[in-house]
């Protein structure tokens, strides 16, 4: 299939447009790689927000779930059959969808992990479906860049494992994701590694004026532990938020300003209550309402201290020094990779103590890691161009071979 011929119809899916600066930002990249690449092909989205989706990007969308109670607790019997209802409707609405289209591209985020609280019939189930009617209809479903982790929940892991045997191209975020997908039963000898798709974003300009002297950003998360945390995640919670609370009230005793970052609308309980114990005009929070705000707010700060992980891509996409109050094995993994492996801090067991000695220690090698950061950043960039190159020739391959010969000399 050529330009000149009936453009390509392409699908994104996910969880977009659902209050979540990541996953919006993993769908701005592959946009921006799909204009650049493939300006031809004609782009809709099947995602949890579609008004959202459609505002913010410019591209028709369509709600994921028939039920709009989809994530909402089911007690009474109305609700429960009216969510069993919905799986039914929502496997002919995701056939119906996925035909419509030649490519479907899932982008980033962490689709084929449980590292927060989820339910096997919630996103695993859509996913499924979203594969396994690729593969039922011919439409080539990819999973480009996603984050992966080893499942505990039976049912969860069947589900994740059959949507990654019949996706028809896989790439992960990290090793370890594509580590955990071969331990759960998946083939990966042809699956490639690259870095998370946010590092393929513009970078706010390195002149944005900078923050007061000794600004930190500080980035948190409504936490409340993992998948198999269910029944302690209350006291997950609250270890974490005394221990964040402790942590910004010593930065304010020393004078410095705090700046507080959210990834998700969630997010603004623990800002509120952070607001609240530490009664200070040198502690302010940011409004963001994409990667883009998250990264001018992060390369505006002398240093970064975050748990969530697109948080983190921001303060190291920007340069800017990173400790990663860290809930799972992507953000160890992530800051390995960039260089600061020995600034993560477990975000189960927050000890504002060791934070404080952990920050010091960041802060004094400052120098040094910005310039690591630099050229870690330029290693990220020109793997992600290799990421678009395979990806276009695995799912574009008309529309690759023209761009090919027209480039060629």
């Amino acid at each position: 299939m050529t330009s000149r011929e009936t453009p390509v119809r392409v699908g994104v899916f996910g969880l977009l447009g659902s209050g979540n600066l990541g996953n919006d930002g993993s769908l701005e990249a592959v946009l921006g790689y799909l204009r650049a690449r493939h300006p031809e092909a004609v782009v809709d989205a099947l995602c949890g927000g579609p008004e959202a989706v459609t505002a913010k990007f410019g591209i028709p969308a369509t709600r994921l779930h028939w039920n709009r109670a989809e994530y909402r607790t089911a007690s009474r019997a109305g609700a429960i059959a009216s969510k069993g209802l919905g799986k039914l409707v929502d496997a002919v609405r995701t056939a119906a969808w996925v035909r419509r289209h030649d490519v479907v591209i899932v982008p980033g985020m962490g689709v084929l992990e449980a590292t927060l609280p989820l339910r096997p019939w919630g996103f695993p189930y859509s996913l499924f479906l979203l594969c396994a009617s690729g593969r039922l209809l011919r439409t080539r479903v990819a999973l480009v860049s996603v984050g992966a982790a080893t499942i505990g929940s039976r049912p969860t892991r069947a589900l994740v494992r059959w949507s990654g045997r019949l996706a028809a191209y896989r790439s992960y975020r990290d090793d370890q994701s594509r580590d955990a997908m071969r331990a759960m039963g998946v083939d990966t000898a042809r699956d490639e590694v690259y870095p998370d798709l946010a590092f393929s974003l513009p970078t706010p300009d390195a002149r944005v004026p900078s923050g007061p002297p000794g600004r930190v950003c500080v980035g948190v998360m409504d936490f409340h532990g993992g998948n198999d945390d269910r029944a302690r995640g209350e006291e997950i919670h609250r270890r974490y938020l005394d221990g964040t609370i402790r942590f910004v009230r010593a930065l304010v005793e020393e004078g410095r300003p705090v700046r507080l970052l959210t990834g998700d609308e969630c997010d603004a309980s623990v800002v509120a209550a952070i607001l609240e114990a530490v009664d200070s005009p040198l502690v302010t929070a940011a409004e963001p309402a994409s990667l883009a705000d998250l990264m001018r707010e992060t390369a505006a700060a002398d240093t970064v201290v975050a748990v969530r992980y697109h948080n983190l891509i921001c303060a190291l996409k920007t340069g800017t020094p990173a400790l990663a109050v860290s809930y799972a094995a992507k953000s160890d993994a992530l800051m390995d990779r960039m260089g600061l492996g020995a600034y993560c801090h477990p975000a189960r067991e927050v000890d504002a103590d060791r934070l404080l000695e952990q920050f010091r220690a960041l802060e004094k090698r400052s120098a040094e890691l910005r310039q690591v950061l630099a050229e870690r950043n330029l290693a990220a960039a020109r793997r992600l161009e290799h990421q678009f190159n395979s990806l276009s020739a695995a799912l574009f391959p008309a529309a690759d071979h023209a761009h090919a010969l027209r480039e060629a000399p």
